[in-house]
């Protein structure tokens, strides 16, 4: 009788916790698609002419970083890149590191324009890699200013960067790295 009963109590817990473990990738799911969502509009606050940019492109992607640097520096976030056509969310990381003369720490944001549909394909299934010289970035949770660190052209689009919060100067050298992330989709 009691083999039986251990028999029945081991399915419902495998049960009980793939049910939480589907509860916590939807709630941090619902935590990414809401920092996305205020991350565009900062930038639509930023620069209005974002707005109507994002919405005729292919797709966009935004990322919330954290970081800090002395000399070295490290940052990483997550985001999403979001499919216009298909309305289709595909969550992501990114991680950046640098060297050089630098120092602070900042609550920075990425926004990615992408013009064509292979070109965001391609972000999302080979992720994304580019290097960064001197830059300087001020906020104040409510404001941003960036110097030097606003933006650029990568294959297929534009990239954009707001210090929202902290303070960032100085030169490195340094990259910044997207990803699918594996456990979120």
């Amino acid at each position: 009788m009691q083999r039986r009963q251990v028999l029945i109590t081991v399915p419902s817990l495998l049960l009980a916790a793939t049910a939480r473990a589907e509860a916590d990738k939807t709630a941090k799911q619902s935590e990414i698609r809401q920092k996305a969502m205020q991350t565009l509009q900062d930038f639509y606050k930023s620069d209005a002419s974002l707005k109507d940019e994002v919405s005729k492109a292919a797709g966009f992607a935004v990322f919330t970083t954290y970081g800090l640097s002395f000399g070295l520096g490290g940052a990483g976030g997550k985001g999403l890149a979001h499919d216009n056509k298909s309305k289709k969310d595909t969550f992501m990381n990114v991680g950046q590191a640098s060297a050089g003369l630098q120092i602070g720490a900042s609550d920075t944001r990425y926004l990615f324009i992408f013009q064509d549909a292979k070109s965001l394909s391609d972000f999302i299934e080979h992720g994304w890699e580019a290097s960064a010289n001197a830059s300087a970035g001020a906020g104040t949770g409510t404001s941003a200013a960036n110097a030097g660190a606003g933006g650029g052209n990568v294959s297929g689009g534009k990239m954009f960067a707001l210090t929202k919060a902290g303070l960032q100067a100085g030169g490195a050298v340094g990259g910044l790295k997207a990803w699918k992330d594996k456990d979120l989709n």
